[in-house]
């Protein structure tokens, strides 16, 4: 069968739990539905399921920005390879060490972008990504899956170069990738292509024995986004960011007036979340009708699973949790004075 016949049948439903929140989500490659029964789960979302509910670490790929001049292609790549110190490996596979091993790449990539005269003035020379696992995972594997991905995502369309860093207590490598391709066209990663590439470099470092899943924040039962690299840092620098300071803004303006109303996209990720939890409990009855003992175990696991599923929290929903608390302790602090004012004359 086709791949776009296998894209128009129908999935089970508990795949909703799964697919990347968007209008056209792209189908994994392993997503392939049975044949015969096309709601009915395949082994391989079956083995996902398992992984759901296990809480297999999650993969993270990031593109954390672009290179539009040489220069600037040049300091980012001084910068992963803290100036040669770290060896590169490229896409032909060799493996670049020391300052001249960055000088070629350097040299090898502006030369390149030198001769692109229908690249734009603001156009990016390369798109950098970090593929990273969470803290304690063996970091050899995380490498070899990483050089696997790239070899199936790129090879042969782009050139790229990859380091590893093991600085840091999450495991990760910084890819970049020429923007420019070989037959003309350049790389524009769209939010279903992120998705992808998270289940490819997954699937990557299972086929190397290390537990690992790629699922949506919703999957998990959050609708919170990470915070953005700027914001943290300046958080980590003693500061308040503005989206914070507008936030509480409006949390103390609300409780002033005594009304909160809540945004549509808060009531929207909350009945979205409803209909997750539904959808594994469903699935879990359908396998706890099962004879087979492993399908009612998985359904017993699905069923805790959504249980267990933390309420979901908005941003909003923390600054006010933060603001309540901020009450609390003013009034308990109020409270404490007025008791030691009073106490003397209790006493008496």
């Amino acid at each position: 069968m086709s791949d776009k016949g296998d894209r128009d049948l129908e999935l089970p439903p508990i795949s909703y739990v799964w697919q990347t929140p968007i209008r056209k989500p792209k189908r994994s490659k392993w997503e392939i539905p049975d044949p015969v029964d096309p709601r009915k789960l395949t082994p391989a979302m079956r083995a996902k399921l398992q992984r759901i509910v296990a809480k297999a670490p999650e993969v993270m790929v990031k593109i954390t920005g672009k290179t539009k001049t040489v220069s600037h292609l040049k300091s980012h790549l001084d910068y992963i390879t803290r100036g040669g110190a770290l060896a590169a490996e490229t896409e032909t596979g060799a493996v670049m060490e020391g300052r001249q091993g960055l000088r070629d790449i350097q040299a090898g990539w502006a030369d390149d972008a030198e001769l692109d005269g229908a690249r734009r003035r603001d156009g990016p020379l390369s798109h950098n990504i970090i593929l990273s696992m969470p803290p304690g995972t063996d970091p050899a594997p995380v490498k070899d899956a990483v050089r696997a991905f790239a070899i199936e995502t790129f090879g042969g369309r782009h050139d790229y170069v990859f380091v590893q860093h093991l600085d840091d207590e999450h495991p990760h490598v910084h890819l970049t990738v020429r923007s420019l391709g070989y037959d003309g066209k350049r790389l524009n990663p769209r939010k279903g292509d992120l998705a992808m590439w998270r289940e490819h470099f997954a699937g990557e470092l299972r086929l190397r024995g290390v537990e690992a899943e790629a699922t949506p924040r919703r999957t998990r039962g959050k609708v919170r986004k990470a915070e953005r690299g700027v914001v943290r840092a300046i958080k980590e620098r003693g500061g308040q960011p503005r989206v914070d300071r507008s936030g509480r803004e409006e949390i103390v303006r609300e409780a002033r007036e005594g009304k909160s109303s809540p945004h549509p996209w808060e009531t929207k990720a909350r009945d979205r979340q409803a209909a997750i939890r539904d959808a594994y409990r469903k699935q879990a009855e359908e396998l706890e009708r099962s004879g087979d003992p492993g399908d009612h175990e998985l359904g017993k696991q699905l069923r805790q699973f959504a249980d267990e599923m933390t309420a979901p929290e908005t941003k909003r929903d923390q600054l006010r949790s933060e603001f309540a608390e901020s009450l609390a302790r003013r009034g308990a602090r109020a409270h404490s004075k007025g008791r030691e004012r009073d106490g003397p004359e209790d006493d008496r």
